[in-house]
């Protein structure tokens, strides 16, 4: 079942919207409607499901109505038309009690201004959603600390909101959302006000607690590459509508028109793309048991002049170089005593970006591990070709 999912969902503010959701569904656009009626179209007919535990981005610029949208998903703003699920039940036919008790027990909202309360405590900033909850102080105060030291503000639960950067600010309204135990964050612009160095810090921190906690993120932002960093898919939109969804490499490879494309072509791919898009398999693999000869065999079948080590679970081991086989062979010395171990490894989600640095200094391939195991390498080559290959791309279809 979905976690989210939205049905031809459609807001208009004005006198009449029923009229002018008729002329809307007649295909009359949103500026022609504005003109003769005087109403707006804030959302038109979008539609996107979103699955337990996925981070799903709505970008769009200023005006297109991505706020809204994510007001409407917890009805915040009450919908002209359309359908909202929430775990299969639709928010949009709820009576108020049911839906405060859905925002309470599935829905954290985190904004773009903190929302904190001045002469509260951290402690009591994050605790006051359990607090209006008639959650008990022992308890409320238990949930509260392991969200604090869940954003990373462990011992600063009793200082105060001034006390505290903007960053930190912003981390005590996660925090708060956390400690609610919600499946479910909506964040509405939480980063765009925060200095660029810290607004990447808390894009790593939030992709790092939805890896831990299995969260359902649905995150509003006006920033492209916050958008394709983030989101495991991203939804576009213009004038109220979804014009394209899709994940980073979908929409940076195959943009569904020319607004996308025009967004889309001044994107730095190296923090985009990641290391599991340009590794590739190593051409020949040996373990320990295989020995020495083998490996002087299987490098020269492969006319290679090294070879990755892995055990028998694949776990990876480290480089043994041509030089260093047959010197192991001639004087029976064991694999592991000839071993390069100061290859570099990353993840497979790491951007591209991070690696451009490695990739000129080091003379080894870097190695994509996965819980321990090798899974692929990346070369100094692989990683410029990703990047100038895809530019190219996108300057020929241009």
């Amino acid at each position: 079942m979905n976690k989210i999912e939205v049905n031809n969902l459609t807001k208009i503010f004005g006198s009449k919207p029923k009229q002018a959701l008729k002329r809307l569904e007649n295909g009359e656009k949103k500026d022609q409607i504005l003109k003769d009626t005087g109403m707006t179209v804030g959302v038109n007919q979008a539609s996107f499901a979103v699955q337990p535990g996925e981070f799903f981005v709505i970008m769009g610029l200023s005006g297109s109505g991505k706020s809204t949208l994510i007001r409407l998903v917890n009805r915040l703003i009450e919908p002209t038309a359309g359908e909202v699920y929430i775990d299969g039940d639709d928010i949009t036919q709820m009576s108020q009690s049911t839906l405060i008790e859905t925002r309470r027990k599935k829905l954290g909202m985190v904004f773009q201004k903190f929302g904190l309360f001045p002469h509260r405590t951290v402690l009591a900033n994050v605790g006051y959603g359990l607090e209006i909850q008639g959650v008990k102080k022992d308890e409320r105060e238990q949930k509260a600390l392991k969200a604090i030291e869940d954003v990373g503000l462990k011992g600063y639960e009793n200082s105060r909101p001034d006390q505290l950067s903007g960053g930190m600010q912003q981390r005590v309204g996660l925090a708060r959302a956390l400690a609610n135990d919600t499946d479910i964050l909506l964040m509405d612009e939480a980063f765009s006000a925060l200095d660029p160095l810290i607004r990447k810090e808390m894009q790593d921190e939030l992709l790092h607690l939805q890896k831990k906690m299995g969260k359902t993120i649905l995150f509003i932002t006006h920033d492209l590459d916050e958008a394709l960093k983030l989101g495991d898919r991203v939804a576009i939109m213009k004038d109220g509508r979804i014009v394209q969804i899709g994940t980073s490499e979908e929409i940076l490879e195959n943009p569904a028109d020319d607004y996308v494309s025009n967004f889309v072509k001044d994107v730095d791919r190296s923090k985009v793309l990641e290391a599991y898009q340009v590794m590739k398999k190593p051409e020949v693999l040996t373990t320990y048991k295989d020995g020495p000869r083998m490996a002087v065999r299987k490098m020269e079948e492969a006319g290679a002049s090294s070879i990755f080590v892995v055990d028998k679970e694949d776990n990876f081991k480290g480089l043994l170089t041509i030089d260093d086989a047959i010197k192991a062979y001639k004087n029976d010395i064991p694999l592991d005593d000839v071993l390069v171990e100061d290859v570099h490894t990353t993840s497979k989600h790491t951007p591209l970006n991070d690696l451009l640095g490695i990739a000129a200094e080091t003379k080894y391939p870097i190695v994509v591990e996965e819980e321990g195991k090798l899974i692929g390498i990346i070369s100094r080559v692989s990683i410029l070709s990703g990047l100038v290959l895809g530019k190219e791309k996108e300057e020929v279809e241009a």
